[in-house]
């Protein structure tokens, strides 16, 4: 199940315009997830890249809170991120 904070994602809607919404959308296909590792958190992080429809790569930020998947952020990923997910993506 996916969670986040309503004033996050109307945050994340205005500065990104990609709304947590969709990352359901994201989670049914392929997927890359690594630990974000950058930082202590104070919680395990998560960025995931996927597919939002067919072409666009977006990059979600999310951490594990009881059983359900928290999404911390959610935008368009960048050039290197892309090139990364589409050299990954099975043919």
């Amino acid at each position: 199940m996916i969670s986040y904070d309503e004033n996050k994602r109307l945050s994340n809607l205005e500065k990104h315009g990609i709304d947590f919404n969709d990352a359901p959308l994201v989670f049914e296909g392929f997927t890359i997830t690594r630990e974000d590792t950058r930082y202590e958190y104070g919680e395990l992080r998560y960025q995931t890249l996927g597919l939002l429809g067919d072409v666009v790569v977006v990059m979600v930020a999310h951490t594990p809170r009881g059983n359900d998947d928290h999404i911390i952020s959610m935008r368009k990923a960048d050039k290197h991120e892309q090139k990364y997910y589409w050299n990954h993506y099975p043919n």
